[in-house]
């Protein structure tokens, strides 16, 4: 039976993670910080709600992105990268050099 939409799949390694479709866009959107889900909905053209809400999960129990939730009326949720999501940022963004040169 598949996972629910905001439930991870089984332990994905933070490797594995990168092959998956809108992984490597998600960690470059919060390259400049962090973001609320509707900010990285809107940066991402393309990416649904229930991929992106899945894709989060998977990042975060992987320990790339951390979700912070603020006890505020209307409710506030905002994801940023962790210090391995930054080096995997760093990462990605050096591939992408290479790939274009």
């Amino acid at each position: 039976m598949p996972a629910a939409a905001n439930e991870p799949g089984p332990d994905p390694r933070p490797g594995d993670l990168l092959g998956r479709k809108w992984a490597p866009e998600i960690v470059a959107a919060l390259r400049a910080g962090p973001r609320r889900f509707s900010e990285l909905r809107a940066q991402v053209p393309g990416l649904g709600d229930t991929v992106l809400s899945r894709r989060l999960a998977e990042l975060e129990h992987a320990g790339i992105v951390s979700r912070a939730q603020f006890s505020e009326i209307p409710p506030r949720v905002e994801y940023t990268l962790t210090g391995a999501g930054l080096a995997l940022e760093r990462m990605l963004a050096a591939i992408g050099r290479w790939s274009r040169e």
